[in-house]
């Protein structure tokens, strides 16, 4: 059961951080670096703490874990909140960032939403059903494959392997029709979508994939660690984020990552 109020909640946070965000993007704002070489701007720091306001307004009792201002989680409810995912595009005047929201029950996403502040696309999903609104159209559904060899594969980028991963996701590279790279948390929402098939992520804190497990599995998909194990707020992690449109592709995705065949 989503609680009351929390839809709106959520909503009012996306609005909140897109006020924040628009005076900022491609007007030369500059970007510090953070201790995991990650960069960060005033554009997030205004968003996030918009977010946390909003939040806090509409559900005063949960808690809120943010990547610019940490963990204030709070018994069962916590929102998990990433005010620009894909500070590197944001500030290179690309329209590839997006703003997660996620709300997680007793460490369960239950609810999801992205939101592109620039061009206005918002996903949203609670109670297993999804929502997608912007101008450029667009039914939610992922896509079904016969096999990975026809799939369209995404990542943020390769700087966020480990050797060992690197080798990994290339072998799951080579099994996939095409690999394309860059559009961070976005390229889950074109998941939801049926444009892109499957995505494979390491480095990821919960923020990062917190909001896109409610709007995979809304859309007919599904999100694991690349051992298959659930992404859950207090569940061991390694950083490795798996995602297939087509959740019958899943089995032979993580055997490719592990290298059974080889």
């Amino acid at each position: 059961m989503i609680p009351e109020g929390a839809i709106e909640a959520a909503k009012a946070a996306a609005e909140a951080a897109r006020a924040a965000i628009r005076p900022y993007f491609r007007a030369g704002v500059g970007a510090d670096d953070k201790a995991d070489a990650s960069p960060v701007t005033a554009a997030d720091r205004a968003a996030e703490t918009a977010m946390r306001a909003a939040l806090a307004r509409h559900t005063p009792g949960f808690g809120v874990i943010g990547e610019e201002f940490g963990d204030d989680r709070r018994g069962r409810f916590n929102w998990v909140i990433d005010p620009i995912d894909g500070t590197r595009e944001f500030i290179t005047g690309r329209a590839s960032f997006v703003t997660l929201i996620g709300l997680v029950e007793d460490g369960v996403p239950v609810l999801g939403l992205i939101d592109q502040p620039m061009t206005g696309e918002r996903w949203l999903a609670a109670g297993g059903q999804i929502e997608f609104s912007g101008p450029f159209g667009g039914v939610p559904g992922c896509r079904r494959r016969a096999a990975l060899g026809e799939a369209e594969l995404s990542c943020t980028g390769p700087e966020w392997f480990a050797p060992a991963q690197r080798v990994a996701f290339d072998r799951l590279g080579r099994a996939c029709r095409r690999v394309s790279w860059g559009d961070n948390a976005y390229a889950a929402g074109l998941l939801a979508l049926g444009a892109i098939d499957i995505i494979a992520e390491a480095g990821h804190k919960p923020w990062d994939w917190a909001a896109s497990v409610p709007i995979v599995e809304a859309a007919g998909g599904t999100m694991c660690d690349w051992s298959g194990r659930a992404l859950r707020l207090d569940a061991e992690t390694d950083g490795t984020v798996l995602i297939l449109g087509d959740p019958s592709l899943r089995d032979e995705a993580l055997a490719t990552l592990r290298g059974d065949s080889c």
